[in-house]
């Protein structure tokens, strides 16, 4: 069925009159009266009678009246669902417990009315994958991984830096330390199970590892966040990397320690990847508060992959990329 057509019989019945509906669509008289003809004749049933008085509804055209207004609510409706700043932005942020998710949260707090539909991705092939595909406007990335570079149509921005901390338990040799350097760690046991092959995450702990000389273990079965504290809580010699913003919550008996690493600082490079030609407006906003957030972050001396290619920010010279 033609919706110009439903729209057009709708605005003949509202206006009384073919010429005026003409002149509400901005269509000639001729043209309402060819759109009508035509729904017409694909129903097989009469619509209108002419009367001097202007066009009448038939019996039929009082049965169809109805049901048209439905479908033209209805195609507004459509329109509307997906019509740019209507829509919630739908977003991927890796994982709940991470910095990424923080950080969108606090997107929401600066904008309450803005909606979001949080989803979480397992790597950045599936990422881009959705992008593309558009089943997704946006995404939270590390880039660009060794050997790889972003299609053309993805556009990938500078998020923010998180910084890198050690977590070790209350025994562990470290425990104590106000802060380490990364060299401080070369011979330390660093398990890290949940690191997947061919994943960003593993791309910047490989780079991490190579330029420090560190050991970190990726062997045994991955069971989740709490087994995994479990495990360092007890360990005299385990310990493990997390991000600065990345949510743990732990028993207090647990006793677990979050040391900073300086001298410099790991930093994770967090970029937002979307699409070159996303219309949804609320992925500029969030670029535009992403930008405005980065000029609270601590500028100190930090160190990031050589592929992350982040731009070293005024006043910190001693930016490294290994």
């Amino acid at each position: 069925m033609d919706l110009d057509a439903v729209r057009t019989f709708v605005a003949v019945v509202d206006a009384g009159r073919f010429r005026d509906a003409a002149a509400e669509l901005s269509l000639t008289q001729q043209a309402v009266s060819k759109r009508v003809a035509a729904l017409e004749k694909s129903l097989g049933v009469r619509l209108f009678t002419r009367t001097a008085r202007g066009a009448k509804l038939t019996v039929d055209g009082q049965a169809f009246l109805a049901h048209a207004r439905d479908v033209v609510r209805a195609e507004a409706r459509a329109v509307a669902s997906v019509a740019p700043g209507r829509r919630p932005l739908r977003i991927d942020v890796i994982g709940r417990r991470l910095a990424p998710a923080g950080r969108l949260g606090e997107f929401h707090r600066a904008h309450p009315g803005l909606e979001l539909d949080v989803v979480t991705l397992f790597d950045a092939d599936a990422a881009i994958a959705g992008i593309r595909a558009g089943t997704i406007d946006a995404s939270f990335r590390a880039v660009t991984m060794p050997g790889r570079r972003l299609p053309d149509d993805i556009r990938a921005t500078r998020a923010f830096a998180e910084p890198i901390e050690l977590l070790t338990g209350p025994d562990h040799e470290l425990a104590g330390a106000r802060a380490v350097t990364p060299a401080e760690l070369a011979g330390h046991r660093i398990w890290m199970p949940g690191i997947v092959a061919g994943t960003e995450w593993a791309a910047y702990y490989d780079a991490l590892a190579a330029t420090f000389g560190l050991t970190i273990e990726v062997t045994g079965p991955d069971f989740g966040t709490e087994p995994l504290l479990d495990t360092i809580a007890d360990s005299r010699t385990l310990a493990t990397f997390v991000g600065e913003q990345t949510r743990l919550v732990w028993p207090a008996d647990q006793g677990l320690r979050r040391v900073p690493v300086r001298a410099p600082t790991p930093i994770y490079p967090h970029s937002l990847l979307s699409h070159r030609d996303s219309p949804h407006p609320t992925v500029t906003m969030l670029r535009t508060h992403l930008h405005t957030r980065r000029r609270t972050d601590t500028d100190t001396e930090t160190w990031a992959p050589r592929w992350a290619r982040w731009p070293r920010r005024p006043g910190n010279p001693a930016s490294t990329t290994g």
